[in-house]
């Protein structure tokens, strides 16, 4: 019997290969897009994305949003949607450096540089630059809006856009933040609102360069520079810039303060702001710097705090240019050119510039001394009497004379002395 194969050398072998690979490439180009779409005719290699496209004629939408209830046709759809409510965003535009949380949102933006606008209406043939603003204008010419709210007669023409719009009657509040306790309708907003603790700033005004942690708050902050006041009292026509000034400013004709601290009976007008405050009297300061372990109530105080350390100073006086790193250093600091004196002691009326030093004051008549040397057990009433206090046992002296070059330890010892130089020139 004759098993011979035929020759397997080393030619016969690289011909055979060449024939196998021809056969596969062949076979590949036959079977490349062999499922086709009995609407369109578009033709598929993938039966899965034969099924995924068919839905585009269905209207079929499998995968829901957990957090708004939005549908979608695929997977990798919702999950790029997802991106929407945890603020992540992998692509980025070359032009201006924004980023987006899906590759379809960046290709949308990008047309904002090109002016590209590919959607055509059949009707009017305007054109759009978006699928999604095409469809929204269509429905201009059907009169078509499917969702309409029952309270404002609102219409939406997708039901998630209409969910969403509801909390706005409900008060529906279904994100907490963990932090100051604070609720939000939408897990965006609550996403913005984490970087006013966080001190994450995203968006900056073109016009002075200031930063701020929303679009909403840059928004807001734009109207000071147009002055633009939309938003007018109903009783007293007072106008507001911001929806929310005008919300508060309406407490003060109906005499609304939904919460009472129990312990001064002052009263807030949301829930996050009487917690805040109650810290006041329970001394509760959960943020603490890392470099000098001084404990805030507040982060937002924190930040302000932390600048001192970093000599960032973010707040320039207008009068004199001098820099602060807090809003409230600024506005301490203004007092030395207004001659304002808002603290008032209830002792002897006298008045003082910052709540500081009418503490400092108010010692005089108490007679507290809470601050002890450590050299001499005198007791001292404020930290700055300390300080100076020290100089006698130490010898430091950091004031000197222009004029005799003599040092003394306390400012007031050297401006009484310069008196005696009267007339010199210094």
């Amino acid at each position: 019997m004759d098993l011979s194969f035929g020759n397997f050398g080393p030619d016969s072998d690289s011909q055979h290969m060449t024939e196998v690979t021809d056969f596969t490439i062949q076979e590949d180009i036959q079977l490349e897009k062999t499922y086709e779409c009995e609407a369109c005719k578009k033709k598929f290699s993938i039966k899965n994305d034969l099924t995924r496209h068919m839905r585009a004629h269905t209207g079929e939408k499998p995968y829901e949003c957990g957090t708004c209830k939005k549908k979608f046709g695929s997977l990798v759809s919702l999950n790029e949607h997802m991106r929407m409510h945890t603020g992540e965003k992998l692509h980025e535009c070359e032009v201006c450096k924004k980023k987006f949380p899906s590759k379809y949102r960046l290709a949308r933006h990008m047309r904002s540089h090109s002016g590209e606008k590919p959607y055509e209406c059949e009707v009017c043939e305007k054109k759009i630059s978006t699928k999604c603003n095409l469809a929204i204008h269509m429905r201009t010419h059907a009169g078509e809006k499917l969702h309409e709210c029952d309270v404002c007669e609102k219409k939406f023409p997708w039901k998630y856009r209409f969910a969403r719009h509801m909390r706005t009657h409900t008060g529906e509040k279904l994100n907490e933040c963990e932090t100051c306790i604070k609720k939000f309708s939408w897990l965006l907003s609550l996403n913005e609102h984490m970087r006013m603790h966080t001190g994450e700033k995203l968006h900056e005004c073109e016009v002075c360069k200031k930063k701020f942690p929303s679009k909403y708050g840059l928004t807001r902050h734009m109207k000071s520079h147009n002055g633009e006041k939309q938003y007018e009292c109903e009783v007293c026509e007072k106008k507001f810039s911001t929806n929310d000034n005008l919300a508060i400013h309406m407490r003060t004709h109906t005499g609304e303060n939904q919460h009472e601290c129990d312990v001064c009976e002052k009263k807030f007008p949301w829930k996050y702001i009487l917690a805040m405050h109650m810290r006041t009297h329970t001394g509760e300061k959960l943020y603490e710097c890392e470099t000098c372990k001084k404990k805030f109530g507040w982060f937002m105080s924190l930040n302000e705090h932390m600048r001192m350390h970093t000599g960032e100073k973010l707040h320039e006086c207008e009068v004199c240019k001098k820099k602060f790193p807090s809003k409230y250093g600024l506005a301490r600091h203004m007092r030395s050119h207004n001659g304002e004196k808002p603290y008032e002691c209830e002792v002897c009326e006298k008045k003082y510039s910052t709540k500081s030093n009418l503490a400092i004051h108010l010692r005089t008549h108490t007679g507290e001394k809470p601050y002890e040397c450590n050299m001499c057990k005198k007791n001292i009433s404020s930290k700055f009497s300390l300080g100076q206090h020290m100089r006698t046992h130490n010898g430091e002296k950091p004031y000197e004379c222009e004029a005799c070059k003599k040092e003394f330890s306390r400012k007031s010892s050297l401006t009484r002395h310069m008196k005696t130089h009267a007339g010199e020139k210094l």
